[in-house]
């Protein structure tokens, strides 16, 4: 079992920087990858940043130049820098591990972006 706890989404305003943090607990040795994804209202859950199995990182085209990914394998974390916010960014932020059987969620975080 493992279990993922995201924290720092909030309210913030179009330009403003945030940071998000995932910290997974448990059955950690099992995480082979770690990755954010979002889900804004009436739309599917996307791909944000994440690494590959290789240890690269991936992003989803809207992000990329404004997101940072970065993690730090020992604590079993993942940070999501994000600057540059826009409205569209606006949505619940999720953190995905995943092992070899499945893909484990967090709960989600709250981001909104509003002037």
């Amino acid at each position: 079992q493992v279990l993922l706890e995201e924290s720092g989404g909030g309210f913030v305003q179009p330009g403003d920087s945030l940071t998000l943090s995932c910290a997974a607990s448990g059955n950690t040795e099992i995480i082979i990858t770690m990755s954010w994804y979002r889900q804004a209202p009436g739309k599917q859950r996307e791909l944000v940043a994440g690494f590959t199995t290789g240890g690269y990182t991936n992003y989803a085209d809207s992000v990329k130049g404004r997101f940072t990914v970065s993690r730090d394998i020992h604590k079993s974390t993942v940070t999501l820098q994000m600057d540059s916010l826009r409205p569209e960014d606006t949505a619940v932020y999720y953190c995905q591990a995943r092992s070899r059987s499945k893909a484990h969620w967090g709960q989600g975080t709250q981001v909104t972006v509003s002037s």
